[in-house]
């Protein structure tokens, strides 16, 4: 009895008067959600979203464990002392005049002295980034919305797009203590022709070629949400499977939107069939309507002939019947490309339009790019035109591209705007609203924040023709082997002079046979 004390008291240590002490409530949680949202050109587009939020200052706390915060992104604000974070990888353009307004993430106030921008408008080498991506996620790509992620299947679509974006947030309104989140966003775009076989019909499987199998056991929340706004089962033209028992409303890029909603939490939701594969069928054949036109839209192009002077144009569109709006453009345009700030021009109406704010950083060579941003208001109804020219530089044959001859990416002009809303939208609670609603940030609720990007551009420069040090390298090399082989064989070959020989057996018989014929000999 006496040995078995010690273990006892310290059983009851541990334990303590009351019992089992409770377990402190984690500091982190994580929410996943799916957007579905049929587009006006008969396109459907997936938006995923998974957030992390820390209640942790990393910056101050010494933390040494995660649970579902990255340890990589982790250490990472830690060491450089990083506010905030946006790194997306985009393949394709998002056409907003057939497709409307992008899905956006929410920027929070920054300070302009600490802010980095950095743009790459194609990879040289093709690189698979989606792996690297999903291993951030606390379920990776084994439960949850991330089994939907199937490569193949993602990276033959219309519009792919994946990013991080990693931000502090307030717990209080003095800001005295802050959280750490952690969004990965990934928005892809399916040709519903190709997916559903030459019909507007979609579903998961057809999509994703998987269905939803189970949620993440880590998340707090997992939906997904459906658009069906213009879609009514009671008109009897479209059928949604299975039909939604929640619905969700509210102001959405300045229209009010209705989403079926699936929680994948609710146990009923996948219990009764083992698997979730959202569709919709078309009863009847849709109408060919146009699409509508978004109030803010814009195009990029350049003009010019030769390769040694161009111009750069850009188009705002403002297709408001009665409403003016400015617009801040940003243009990064590469060292190569000379810019001419005094051919600067704005036009609205067949007018100048001189900007309410301009900020022009030139370049370095080989060192920086072209910065150019601008505050411009765009009347109502009206096309403004910007346009600059520039001279294209020469470059070193070291710096060319392995196919030169391709052209140089210029990367796409970025708008920021307030536009006006149709539908007067309500302050959006943070925690309590769906994720993609915290995407769109309003201010008074007459109008909505856009942020557009334009289409990249291919630009061609001077190019040296590369085959001749080719050339030049195989004649210099035939002319080397010649002559060094000729010059070696002079120096190496030894000679010996041989002297004539009497002559042998044959000769003799020729000699026997010329006497017997009465013929000199030889």
């Amino acid at each position: 009895m006496a040995a078995a004390m010690p273990l006892a008291l310290v059983v009851l240590l541990l334990l303590g008067p009351g019992g089992p002490a409770l377990a402190e409530p984690p500091r982190d949680s994580l929410r996943e959600e799916l957007v579905i949202t049929p587009l006006p050109s008969g396109d459907v587009a997936a938006t995923f979203q998974f957030r992390i939020r820390w209640d942790s200052e990393l910056q101050r706390e010494g933390v040494s464990h995660y649970r579902l915060f990255p340890k990589a992104l982790g250490q990472l604000i830690s060491k450089y002392s990083l506010r905030e974070l946006h790194l997306s990888f985009t393949q394709g353009f998002w056409r907003t005049r057939y497709w409307g307004p992008p899905f956006l993430q929410a920027s929070s106030d920054t300070d302009h002295y600490f802010l980095r921008y950095a743009v790459l408008p194609r990879e040289v080498v093709c690189t698979e980034n989606l792996t690297p991506w999903k291993k951030l996620l606390p379920c990776s790509s084994k439960a949850g919305l991330s089994v939907l992620l199937k490569a193949d299947r993602l990276f033959h679509t219309r519009y792919h797009s994946q990013a991080v974006h990693i931000r502090p947030i307030c717990r209080n309104a003095r800001c005295t203590s802050i959280s750490w989140e952690l969004r990965q966003t990934l928005s892809v775009v399916f040709d519903a022709f190709i997916t559903g076989q030459g019909k507007k019909d979609w579903s998961l499987f057809r999509m994703f070629s998987r269905t939803l199998t189970e949620p993440c056991p880590l998340a707090s929340e997992s939906r997904v949400y459906v658009d069906i706004t213009n879609y009514s089962q009671d008109n009897e033209t479209v059928e949604v499977n299975p039909p939604p028992t929640i619905t969700y409303e509210d102001v959405i890029l300045g229209t009010r939107r209705t989403y079926a909603v699936y929680d994948l939490l609710d146990t009923a939701m996948i219990n009764n069939s083992r698997n979730l594969n959202l569709q919709l069928k078309w009863k009847k054949p849709p109408e060919n309507e146009a699409p509508p036109v978004p109030f803010l839209h814009a195009q990029r192009y350049v003009s010019g002939y030769g390769l040694q002077k161009g111009e750069l144009s850009t188009l705002l569109y403002n297709t408001h019947p009665y409403r003016a709006f400015p617009v801040l453009l940003l243009d990064s345009v590469p060292w190569y490309l000379r810019l001419y700030v005094h051919t600067l021009t704005i036009t609205s109406k067949g007018k100048e339009n001189k900007p309410s704010y301009i900020h022009y950083q030139p370049a370095q060579d080989r060192l920086q790019p072209h910065l150019l941003e601008m505050l411009i208001q765009l009347p109502a109804n009206s096309v403004t035109k910007v346009s600059i020219q520039f001279e294209r530089a020469l470059l070193k044959w070291t710096e060319y591209t392995p196919d030169p001859n391709h052209g140089f990416y210029i990367s796409p002009s970025v708008l920021s705007a307030l536009v006006p809303s149709v539908v007067a939208a309500k302050p959006v609670d943070w925690e309590g609203s769906p994720l993609f609603n915290t995407l769109f940030p309003v201010s008074d609720g007459s109008s909505y924040f856009v942020r557009l990007y334009t289409e990249p551009l291919l630009v061609n420069l001077p190019t040296p023709d590369f085959s001749m040090p080719y050339n030049v390298i195989c004649l210099t090399c035939t002319v080397v082997a010649v002559c060094y082989g000729s010059f070696y064989n002079l120096l190496t070959r030894t000679f010996h002079i041989e002297e004539p020989s009497t002559g042998g057996l044959a000769k003799r018989l020729a000699n026997l046979i010329r006497r017997a014929r009465g013929v000199p000999p030889l």
